[in-house]
């Protein structure tokens, strides 16, 4: 029987599992987007007020549950609407249910309560409220709050990503929306505090019930009913006339050279040494930077990985960066030695070292005590020491957020590393989307802490690498939008070249000296092999690489080029990359949106050739990795453009 096709669904998302519907509701100037229990991109006059309002219950991983919604009622009147339903989160071991009820009039209240009721005894790191405050307009600008024991105080939102929280015991936040407009959030039913929710990559302010500063996770008991609920109140009058944004064509202007390309690279995990050899050659085609291996000092079979990567090293001729982990039960000196006494063992020389331990790799709030663990001059030692002459790396393999709460000190390694993961938070398609928005405030933040030291990242992809927060990554057995899984659909799909674009444009645009992306193969991969889980759309098809593998074989040889400035004027929805090549200016555009964009074009001189991948070219794309090295389609004069669904376009001068 030969292979069924890919779907559209598989084609973008990888899967055919649903994200959900959602509808648009208004209550006068105000307008909601209700999705799946939660409202989203609260918005008075078009601006938008809050990200969302959530009710949202966690287990002891930081899993979020999925509520089973029942009883869903939607009226939308003239002057308002109002949203009940009842929901139910379980598993195998728990269960609790709640009822949600949501009012918004066009006086400017919108209020959102629930009652919760344990079915079981229910253990969670975190259960109820969850309300975000959008970055644009908001980072770094007065917020007025009131605690919950009734005194008030003046505060700023963060500009620079705090460690830990910077607000506690709150009951209520005001901000100014616009001149002579401001909103209110009270929150009722228990105490709540603010972390700021860039730090893990997310585009907002996170304002949560309960204190970390409290044990977790704590027990709800069975049968025992609780009550919290959110008022958005907004006052006042606009003192100018709303500034109307008109529709049509999204602009992106392209400016001078500044700069330099970051070396784009791309990871292989322990796990996927052996696999990896076997795509020596798709490897070398895509001609990355370098590639970022990983030994694990608490596992086996290290000089068996090694050999892999000597052998992969050896047959592609990209310098190799090696990610070292202390298993941290013994002074940095021994255990550097007995892995490079491995890597001895089995021919293998890096070209550069990154030296952590496995300690860093779990999170901890800012300030708590961490268990024992060399430092980071102590690994550095060892590390100078047993690869003189390396190139050597610090930081964290973990995300942002780590390196925030434990930053590298100056003068101690040669560059300073972290990751990224879009799914720690939420996993549906708008916030991993949404997770870009975060990335100039993580750049700016490290930038903060590491002065001019080479800055690098990754590897990253849609898939986390590792889990922080919990015991393991969450398992996805139906290829849904799972958080914190080692393994996203989306990965495979247009919507994972998409995202990973947006994530190159943004290091460009930063100033980053290196990023890498996920993996070669596997899970986070970017070259197909068979797994032990489905891949809809590509088993037994005669798929050999995913879309985003012509994001690194475009953008890999474009490694230390001159970086061309670009302008979007709607980077949400059209995310804009450009550098030179011999032949003249090369543009690349992702489509970060489930709908058609059109774009107009300027700065682009000359005549093209332009090479699309999306759903029409997707199954060509799946099967011929050299793709963008074959002739595109002419263009003598580069201006109007159009982007379907979570498409990609590079328009290269000839």
């Amino acid at each position: 029987m030969a292979p069924k096709k890919a779907s559209r669904a598989v084609k973008l998302f990888g899967t055919e599992a649903a994200d959900g519907k959602r509808r648009e509701l208004a209550a006068g100037p105000i307008t909601a987007m209700f999705d799946n229990g939660a409202l989203r991109y609260i918005r008075y006059r078009g601006v938008e007020v809050l990200r969302g309002i959530a009710y949202l219950l966690r287990d002891k991983n930081w899993g979020t549950y999925g509520p089973a919604i029942a009883n869903l009622k939607i009226k939308q009147g003239r002057t308002g609407f109002s949203i009940s339903y009842d929901a139910t989160c379980s598993d195998a071991e728990q269960s609790l249910k709640y009822q949600a009820k949501i009012e918004a009039n066009a006086d400017g209240r919108l209020a959102f309560s629930a009652v919760g009721t344990p079915l079981s005894d229910f253990l969670t790191n975190r259960s109820g409220f969850v309300i975000l405050h959008p970055l644009e307009g908001v980072v770094g600008k007065p917020v007025e709050v009131v605690h919950v024991d009734g005194s008030r105080e003046k505060r700023n939102f963060p500009k620079i990503i705090s460690p830990g929280q910077p607000i506690f015991e709150i009951r209520s936040l005001k901000h100014t929306v616009m001149p002579g407009v401001t909103a209110t959030v009270l929150m009722e039913g228990n105490k709540f505090e603010m972390e700021d929710h860039r730090n893990w990559m997310d585009a907002s302010y996170k304002t949560y019930v309960c204190s970390l500063l409290d044990p977790w996770p704590y027990t709800l008991k069975k049968g025992e009913a609780f009550t919290q609920s959110v008022t958005l109140t907004i006052s006042g009058k606009p003192t100018a006339k709303a500034s109307s944004k008109s529709g049509g064509a999204i602009s992106v202007a392209m400016g001078k050279a500044k700069g330099r390309m970051p070396s784009i690279g791309v990871g292989v995990p322990m796990a996927e040494a052996q696999h990896a050899v076997a795509k020596a050659d798709l490897i070398a085609a895509a001609k990355p930077g370098q590639l970022v291996f990983q030994i694990d000092g608490r596992k086996e079979n290290q000089t068996e990985a090694a050999a892999a990567f000597r052998a992969l090293k050896e047959r592609t001729g990209i310098p190799a960066t090696l990610e070292i982990v202390l298993p941290a039960k013994a002074p940095a000196m021994e255990e550097v030695e007995a892995i490079a006494g491995a890597l001895r063992a089995a021919g293998f020389k890096p070209d550069a070292v990154v030296i952590t331990q496995m300690h860093d790799l779990k999170s901890f709030q800012p300030n708590t005590p961490r268990p024992w663990g060399p430092t980071y001059e102590e690994m550095a030692a060892a590390a100078r020491r047993a690869f003189p002459g390396v190139t050597l790396g610090g930081g964290m393999l973990s995300y942002f957020t780590e390196l925030n709460r434990k930053p590298a000190p100056k003068g101690v390694f040669d560059f300073i590393t972290h990751t990224a993961c879009p799914i720690v938070h939420a996993a549906d398609d708008l916030s991993v989307m949404e997770t870009l928005e975060s990335m100039p405030s993580i750049i700016a933040s490290t930038r903060a802490m590491i002065g001019t030291s080479p800055y690098h990242m990754g590897p990253t992809s849609i898939p986390c690498r590792d889990n922080p927060y919990g015991a393991r990554e969450a398992s996805n057995p139906d290829n849904g939008r799972v958080c914190l899984s080692d393994m996203d659909p989306r990965q495979r799909g247009l919507f994972g070249a998409a995202w990973n674009l947006g994530l190159v444009a943004a290091a460009a645009k930063g100033k980053l000296d290196a990023v890498s992306l996920g993996a070669v193969t596997g899970p986070q991969g970017l070259i197909y092999r068979m797994a032990n889980y489905m891949q809809p759309g590509l088993d037994g098809g005669n798929a050999a690489v995913y879309p985003v593998y012509h994001i690194l074989a475009g953008l890999g040889r474009a490694s230390g080029a001159r970086h061309i400035e670009t302008e979007s004027g709607a980077p949400g929805k059209i995310a804009a990359l450009a550098h030179e090549s011999k032949a003249g200016p090369v543009l690349w555009l992702a489509n970060l949106t489930g709908e058609k964009q059109a774009v107009k074009v300027g700065g682009f001189k000359g005549a093209a050739q332009v090479h699309v991948l999306d759903e029409k070219t997707f199954d060509g794309l799946i099967k011929r990795p050299d793709y963008l090295a074959k002739p595109g389609t002419k263009m003598n004069k580069v201006s109007s453009l159009e982007l379907g669904p979570y498409a990609v376009i590079r328009v290269a001068a000839t």
